[in-house]
């Protein structure tokens, strides 16, 4: 009979399966011998290493090649396939086509004595069946409790009569770029490897999702690590894996994790709701440069500028703007845009809050309601055109031809840029034929004529530079024209 032993550290509270621990001061305090030599991570390894666990997929059987999906989404094509390129093992099926299911391989590890184990979502997407194999070799079939694919991020739940050894969770927010790390998984199938390094940079936003906020480490990690733990020196965990930076599938001393700070809330709601409820604000949102804050009337650059408000949104509903600036939500104030994204996220949907916004030179105060998030989910011809050669663009009517050819949706209005000088200061913003200038100035446009009427304002009042939004591919964002 197999004995199980929990990890001698303080267990969780009964009240919440994962709670912040304070993580230990460790450089301002370091002896001079460990300041000159490389720490020493066995008693770490031995002490944490039969938490973590292999995870093992079957896929059900389908015609074609395997699957291979980043953890965000379809990235495909873009810089950022690299990041999940074969982070997932996954077992190759017949040439031949479907002969069977398609096995995949990745890390996870234990969070509670009740077999509660916490891996990528990207792991056991899919998956008809999941195994979870402990550090004793004893192989487990496991309940999916919850997914979150927003953060890639899955809770899954083993049983057995004698309780699990786990580990606890660190704060994150406390770790600092340079502390060591050490990382255990399942590379390649070898479960049960560990590999050292420090944390290279805190906060990376690789666009990849609404919540990015990763932990870059150096520490080698390969196919199959994905899910596993990253612990700090105290043996707290501090991170998941979930992708690298791999242009050749193998490591190259770049991965990137989820900071614990992150992963104990989304555990925490995938035990007790089996998902994820986020807030809904109903907005598009954009950062602010030093000179959109001036076209805006604005010192610095904090704050949050909304692009669009979807209709029939909270948003709408508490008469936000496209063209707003959220200075503060809920008595914070917003210096980025991810500040907004997580504290609309953290709150509670039907919630009433005050947001701060600047609006035609001067601070509002709204009240919205927050909403609940939904799970996840050439030249133009006869054409009566206009030019401004400041800005380098020729401009024309929304057209019903224009619409088609350009793939415009009936709802956007405003002037369609037909012509922009390479050489122009649109141009060197991003301009492009096809897009559509939907508002100048905070004022909605709906023709080349409305857009220079906006455009002859700003040089009246001797402005530097003039908001522009910009619509394209059913997007939307802002600019600051250069009229000087």
């Amino acid at each position: 009979m197999t004995i199980r032993q929990s990890i001698p550290t303080r267990r969780l509270p009964a009240v919440a399966l994962v709670a912040a621990m304070v993580l230990a001061p460790i450089a301002g305090t370091m002896s001079a011998q460990a300041a000159n030599e490389r720490p020493q991570f066995a008693d770490l390894i031995e002490t944490n290493i039969p938490a973590v666990v292999n995870i093992r997929t079957a896929m059900a059987a389908t015609a074609g090649g395997p699957r291979m999906q980043s953890p965000h989404g379809n990235m495909q094509g873009t810089p950022f396939d690299e990041f999940f390129r074969r982070f997932f093992e996954q077992a190759p099926r017949s040439p031949h086509g479907s002969q069977g299911p398609a096995i995949g391989q990745g890390s996870g590890f234990l969070v509670s004595a009740e077999g509660h184990v916490v891996t990528n979502n990207h792991v056991i997407e899919d998956a008809a069946e999941i195994s979870v194999i402990t550090n004793d070799g004893e192989t487990y079939v496991a309940k999916l409790v919850g997914t979150d694919p927003r953060t890639d991020l899955a809770l899954l739940k083993i049983d057995a009569d004698e309780p699990f050894p786990y580990v606890e969770f660190g704060d994150s927010d406390k770790a600092r770029t340079g502390d060591w790390i050490v990382a255990i998984g399942n590379p390649f199938g070898l479960g049960g490897s560990a590999t050292a390094g420090i944390i290279s940079a805190r906060g990376r936003d690789l666009q990849a999702g609404p919540y990015d906020d990763f932990i870059q480490i150096d520490a080698p990690i390969n196919r199959g690590n994905s899910g596993g733990p990253v612990f700090n020196t105290d043996g707290e965990v501090i991170g998941v894996n979930t992708m690298i930076y791999s242009p050749n599938g193998g490591n190259v001393g770049i991965g990137f994790a989820i900071p614990s700070a992150q992963v104990t809330d989304i555990v925490a709601d995938l035990q007790a709701n089996g998902s994820v409820q986020r807030g809904w604000l109903g907005v598009q949102i954009q950062g602010l440069n030093e000179e959109i804050a001036a076209s805006l009337g604005l010192e610095g650059n904090k704050g949050a500028l909304i692009v669009d408000v979807q209709a029939d949104s909270p948003a709408e509903k508490g008469e936000l703007k496209s063209g707003d600036v959220v200075l503060d939500f809920d008595g914070t104030d917003i210096e980025t845009v991810r500040d907004l994204t997580r504290l609309v996220a953290k709150t509670q949907a039907d919630d009433s809050v005050e947001i701060g916004v600047w609006r035609d030179g001067k601070r509002r105060e709204l009240d919205v309601r927050i909403g609940a998030l939904e799970p996840e989910p050439s030249q133009v011809a006869n054409a009566s055109q206009s030019s401004h050669g400041k800005l380098g663009l020729e401009l024309s009517p929304l057209t019903p031809d224009a619409r088609r050819q350009f793939r415009i949706p009936d709802e956007v209005e405003g002037a369609l840029v037909v012509r922009v000088d390479p050489q122009g200061p649109a141009a060197s913003k991003g301009v492009r034929p096809g897009d559509v200038i939907s508002m100048v100035g905070q004022q909605p446009v709906a023709t080349p004529k409305d857009v220079r009427k906006q455009l002859d304002s700003a040089i009246d009042a001797e402005r530097d530079h003039v908001l522009m939004r910009i619509e394209r591919n059913g997007g939307a964002r802002f600019v600051a024209m250069k009229l000087a």
